[in-house]
């Protein structure tokens, strides 16, 4: 089972976003995938990746969606925040210290705080951003399975902040 830990979004602000890269050239994300990764695990055992979550220590905060951005590099085109949200990063920190007490072995590059709206994009002009509330009241540990159109997630459990 392919795992990772990630925020959702509330529905009204994932399609939002959705209409805000309907226009764009490129491969969109649907509403319901719509999600910001916090960790990718892979294949993992789901109750060992809870048993770690369950001791993360983090705080509700609101994300706020303030830039669209295009990766050349790899043709993403994300929004997310201007900086990084001193609670997210205090949520990050405590899950990859968690996770690696467990045993897990993450990605060593930096965290990017960032929500995948389009791939496979070319550069292109980019609108102005909707106004989107995003609070973020808990993080998800979810399963991805591939299918033929994507990937379909699914909620494992999830963990409230405080």
């Amino acid at each position: 089972m392919r795992l990772f830990f990630a925020l959702w979004p509330p529905e009204e602000t994932a399609l939002t976003l959705e209409r805000w890269a309907a226009p764009l050239e490129g491969r969109r994300v649907p509403a319901g995938n719509i999600h910001m990764t916090l960790a990718f695990l892979g294949e993992a055992d789901a109750a060992k990746a809870c048993g770690a979550a369950r001791r993360v220590q983090g705080t509700a905060f609101r994300l706020p969606i303030e830039e669209a951005r295009h990766w050349a590099h790899n043709g993403i085109v994300w929004v997310g925040p201007r900086t990084m949200p001193a609670a997210l990063q205090q949520l990050v920190e405590s899950l990859q210290l968690e996770l690696f007490k467990a045993g897990f072995i993450l990605e060593r590059r930096p965290f990017a705080a960032h929500v995948t709206l389009l791939r496979k994009a070319q550069p292109q002009p980019l609108p102005p951003l909707p106004p989107a509330e995003w609070p973020a009241k808990e993080f998800c540990l979810m399963s991805s399975t591939p299918t033929g159109r994507g990937a379909a997630y699914r909620r494992v459990e999830a963990f409230p902040l405080d």
